[in-house]
């Protein structure tokens, strides 16, 4: 993909997650527990590569802040720091790990960009925005638990998506 489409499409998977949290936001949690705004990123970052994926996840979240409200300001500086790990890491991991069977090559990229980002989420909470009242059951409870519909469907749904985008000549195997 050149330069040009990789940001077009950043801009896009930046538009798409803005726009999907608020229109899932009028289910109440529905945020929490459907992580609209992961879906782009790990898609940027599969799709598109270094650096726009990282970018992606840096600039949506802020993007999404300053626009809608969402995520609030007090949750706004971890996630976009795991949202950028999640563009990072899909990115590195669809580049670098030697696999050939293309379902393969994406489900690791994406658990591995997963993993993650809910590791450094929980990391930076615990260490730096909610030092002293984060706790490994906080950290379970949100980043695995209230949100197994949201990892179920990004599971299903964004390998789907890169093999669709694939198949219909839009994207090049990595």
């Amino acid at each position: 993909m050149s330069k040009v489409r990789k940001m077009a499409a950043t801009a896009l998977f930046i538009a798409l997650g803005v726009a999907l949290p608020m229109a899932l936001h009028t289910v109440p949690d529905a945020g929490r527990v459907f992580l609209p705004m992961h879906i782009p990123v790990l898609l940027c970052g599969l799709v598109c590569g270094l650096p726009y994926g990282a970018i992606c996840g840096a600039i949506t979240p802020l993007l999404s802040g300053l626009l809608t409200g969402m995520p609030p300001a007090a949750m706004l500086p971890s996630m976009l720091c795991e949202l950028a790990v999640y563009g990072l890491v899909s990115a590195l991991l669809m580049r670098y790990v030697p696999v050939k069977k293309p379902y393969a090559k994406i489900y690791i990229a994406l658990v591995g960009a997963m993993l993650s980002g809910r590791l450094v989420l929980g990391a930076l909470n615990a260490l730096l925005f909610s030092a002293g009242s984060y706790s490994m059951q906080a950290w379970l409870g949100t980043a695995f638990v209230t949100v197994l519909p949201g990892i179920a469907m990004q599971l299903a749904l964004i390998p789907a998506v890169v093999l669709g985008l694939r198949k219909a000549k839009l994207l090049h195997e990595a």
